[in-house]
């Protein structure tokens, strides 16, 4: 019997009407209901945020701003989602609440419109890694080395040490060329003009043995020279390279411009120029002969 009349009181108490919220009655029932759900919300946000943790430290990434990001708006949504399932469970009918900021929820919509379409592309670049930290990029038409992978945006470094953040979107959407997705591996090319008299065989056999003797060029791959056209004053020609670090292009085609120079010279070959014949009128030749003739 007591334990009878314990739990008609136990009842008695968890049916003790408290508030009224939106024509639905709230007892001390429906809080214990409300509290046990997001307790239960709670604990899967935190097996999911360790598994998403886990997840991007496989697809090695390391950034810690990043993991704290996304697993700060994964909380979020789980919370956001278990709170409208404890409300829904308890009785309470959200419909009103979404009609009524049906307006407000268009307008931060469009506000957050870019926000969100960074924030989609981040969540694409982290799952792809596509790009990742220390790669080399052309964005812009810059060399770029990626500094930073962001949830929103992407911060990248010049050759000229200068930080550009670069929306994600950018880099879903258009054309991106990222020299070290697969190997590091970067062509280098300059190109050179020769005289019309010269023994091209022998140019191009010249210039192939130097690009073999660069330092510093990748040995997976040989040198190409190749005779690329028949300009008005020259017979240009490119000779290539290949080299192990894209970011240090710049100083590879330095280097085998260099080497272009001094093995030209040394063979005793003509790096052609411009040049223009001016072709007189005979009267006009004949006046300049006159004027330059002394008087009599």
């Amino acid at each position: 019997m007591n334990l009878e009349k314990t739990l008609e009181k136990s009842q008695e108490l968890f049916d003790v009407h408290l508030i009224t919220i939106g024509g639905t009655k709230v007892t001390a029932w429906t809080v214990v209901i409300f509290l046990a759900i997001l307790l239960f919300t709670l604990m899967i946000s935190w097996f999911l945020r360790r598994a998403v943790t886990r997840f991007l430290k496989l697809r090695k990434v390391e950034e810690r701003g990043t993991i704290a990001v996304t697993r700060r708006l994964l909380h979020y949504i789980v919370v956001a989602i278990g709170f409208g399932v404890a409300l829904h469970t308890i009785g309470i009918n959200l419909t009103g609440l979404f009609a009524a900021g049906a307006i407000f929820a268009v307008g931060i919509g469009f506000a957050m419109q870019n926000i969100a379409e960074n924030f989609v592309s981040g969540v694409i670049l982290l799952v792809e890694r596509s790009i990742t930290p220390g790669d080399v990029l052309h964005v812009d038409g810059k060399l770029v080395r990626v500094e930073e992978l962001g949830i929103r945006a992407t911060r990248v470094r010049t050759r000229d040490d200068e930080d550009l953040i670069v929306p994600n979107a950018n880099l879903i959407q258009s054309t991106v060329t990222n020299h070290t997705l697969e190997d590091s591996l970067y062509r280098v090319r300059a190109g050179v003009g020769v005289a019309y008299e010269t023994d091209i065989d022998r140019a191009m056999k010249v210039l192939l043995e130097a690009a073999n003797a660069i330092e510093g060029r990748s040995m997976r791959r040989d040198p190409t020279v190749m005779l690329l056209d028949f300009a008005d004053s020259a017979i240009v020609l490119e000779v290539s390279v290949w080299v192990e670090a894209p970011w240090e292009s710049a100083v590879g085609r330095s280097d085998l411009n260099l080497t272009i120079w001094r093995t030209l010279r040394d063979a005793g070959i003509t790096i052609a120029f411009p040049q223009l014949d001016v072709h007189l009128a005979p009267e006009v030749e004949q006046g300049l002969s006159r004027s330059s003739s002394p008087a009599a």
